[in-house]
């Protein structure tokens, strides 16, 4: 990718990363890199679909029926909430499951993962039966469905089973293949961001935009930014392992161990410059689009 290193400037915001419905047959490896929008990075955007949906009756416009699911989606992260929290830092059995194919290929999960999954399930089975759902601890169902829910119901288990609030419940709603919801939800700290595209983001109900105008960002050089990964990793050898590096060594500091709430943190303009990750599901990956984008950053790959 290229990055331009030039003095700080306002970039007009761009249009949202497509995501094509070929994607839900990925199972891994979704790369992703995403930046408050102070350097440029060239994108690619594919033509907007147009929005609509079966459940609702014809006479339901799309501004009308994206808030009908982006509440749903708020009682989605509701119902979460009230399976996690009384699991928070209790003695919990963690189950290892092995993906070999995965550059770190274990990954714990835990009856707070499943249980809260199997509500969120349920509830969309429920109020809206043809829509399809991609979640990370059961599976899919109807994935070539025009809506489907992608779902993680902790993103960041190792933070949860080790008592580091820097977790996250992510449910996204996709439309044709499209994230046009998505909410990243710490029920510890009780913060939750709802992106919905041309809405914007929110983090409990009050806007908030990557590019805040305050000292702590403006940072005018990428060397001046603070960098944020999971874990080093979770690259793999050759191309990921070295573009990454390089990143490493220009940035001010890289920074790790935040899972889903880096991208938050980012969204929301608090001091984090740069988010870069591999290795990722797309039930790590889809929620994010509508939050980081809704709050004027750009979710790009290696090669723009």
């Amino acid at each position: 990718f290229f990055l331009n290193t030039a003095p700080r400037r306002r970039l007009a915001p761009r249009a949202p990363l497509r995501h094509h419905r070929s994607l839900l047959n990925t199972q891994h490896s979704t790369p992703s890199i995403v930046l408050s929008p102070k350097y440029y990075l060239s994108t690619c955007t594919p033509n907007k679909t147009t929005m609509n949906n079966d459940h609702d009756t014809l006479s339901t416009s799309p501004s009308e029926t994206t808030e009908r699911l982006a509440a749903f989606a708020n009682e989605l992260a509701d119902a979460a909430r009230k399976i996690i929290l009384p699991y928070w830092r209790r003695p919990i059995e963690v189950i290892s499951k092995m993906e070999r194919d995965r550059p770190i290929a274990e990954s714990p999960v835990t009856i707070a993962d499943q249980k809260a999954e199997e509500e969120m399930r349920r509830l969309i089975e429920e109020r809206y039966p043809e829509h399809g759902i991609y979640g990370e601890e059961f599976g899919s169902v109807r994935t070539d469905a025009e809506y489907v829910w992608v779902l993680d119901p902790i993103d960041g288990t190792k933070s949860f089973i080790t008592g580091k609030p820097l977790f996250g419940t992510l449910i996204a709603c996709l439309k044709n293949g499209t994230p046009i919801i998505g909410i990243v939800d710490q029920c510890v700290l009780n913060e939750r961001w709802l992106g919905i595209v041309g809405k914007g983001t929110t983090l409990n109900g009050k806007p908030v935009n990557s590019n805040v105008p305050t000292p702590i960002a403006t940072r005018s050089e990428l060397k001046e930014s603070m960098m944020y990964a999971t874990t080093p990793h979770m690259f793999r050898e050759g191309e990921e392992c070295d573009k990454f590096a390089q990143l490493c060594r220009t940035v001010k500091r890289p920074l790790y161990g935040a899972d889903c709430y880096a991208y938050a943190i980012l969204a929301s303009g608090f001091g984090a410059d740069i988010v870069v990750e591999a290795d990722l599901g797309l039930y790590d990956y889809c929620a994010l689009v509508p939050v980081v984008e809704g709050a004027g950053g750009i979710m790009t790959d290696w090669r723009g």
